[in-house]
């Protein structure tokens, strides 16, 4: 590469609520990015006390759902290639080379796939479907943006997608509380999705659902072999398949 040639310049994006605990180690890890944009649902927290001591750019927006929220945080973007990593995600140095050699030398890849470890309760969880765990988390705009699922949302990119070979690790959680929080929330939006598409509760989905989610994750997708941690998190994993529904016979009712 001549001494001429412009590199290509980087915007890294994020969205937050509460992220108190991870805002700053998430900003300083982004340190190789040309333009850092934050866009927060008014946390109520520390963190946007803690990121306005950096040179960022703050949004202050509602949360509608994932899809939204991050298209709107690319809509803010003056750079096409993007990295969108989550606040709870560990960026390496080693992927930080990563993606710096894949912006300046794309060959024909449009967007780019992160492996990722989720850890729970403190241990790696090797099983239950998050042994092949991996998401885009670099990728040019003018090819991709976010599906528009209300949660579980994916970029969908025009052109091919690479894969990185160095991984991240995902401390998704906390504590238990915000950890079922969390799964309230998805099932909440997914409530609302089915909602949309006009799809009406019944007893399938009240009781075959949740025990087939259970068994799809602890047994045909090996969470037995994580132990106790894999017996947790097939079981609130399939609760929340139930609240889905039950929120969802609760919207056609009308009741809160």
């Amino acid at each position: 590469m001549s001494e001429n040639t412009i590199l290509p310049k980087i915007t890294a994006l994020a969205i937050s609520f509460n992220e108190e605990e991870n805002i700053e180690r998430y900003i300083e890890s982004l340190s190789f990015a040309d333009e850092i944009i934050l866009v927060d649902s008014k946390s109520t927290d520390a963190t946007i006390s803690i990121a306005s001591k950096y040179n960022i750019t703050i949004i202050n927006k509602d949360f509608e759902n994932f899809s939204s929220q991050r298209n709107f945080a690319i809509s803010k973007a003056k750079n096409d290639w993007i990295v969108f990593f989550d606040l709870d995600e560990i960026i390496t140095k080693d992927l930080e080379k990563e993606i710096i050699q894949a912006v300046q030398n794309p060959n024909n890849k449009v967007a780019y796939y992160v492996k990722r470890n989720f850890f729970f309760l403190g241990k790696r969880i090797k099983y239950g479907g998050w042994q092949k765990d991996k998401a885009v988390r670099l990728f040019n705009k003018k090819y991709c943006k976010y599906n528009g699922n209300l949660v579980h949302e994916e970029v969908a990119a025009i052109g091919k997608i690479g894969i990185f070979k160095n991984g991240l690790n995902h401390y998704s959680y906390k504590n238990f509380d915000n950890y079922n929080d969390k799964l309230n929330l998805y099932s909440k939006l997914q409530a609302e999705n089915l909602y949309l598409q006009k799809i009406k509760p019944n007893c399938y989905h009240f009781f075959f659902r949740p025990l087939y989610r259970f068994i799809w994750q602890f047994y045909f997708r090996l969470g037995i072999l994580d132990g106790k941690e894999g017996f947790i998190l097939a079981y609130v994993h399939s609760f929340s398949v139930f609240k889905r529904y039950l929120q969802l016979w609760m919207k056609y009712r009308k009741i809160d």
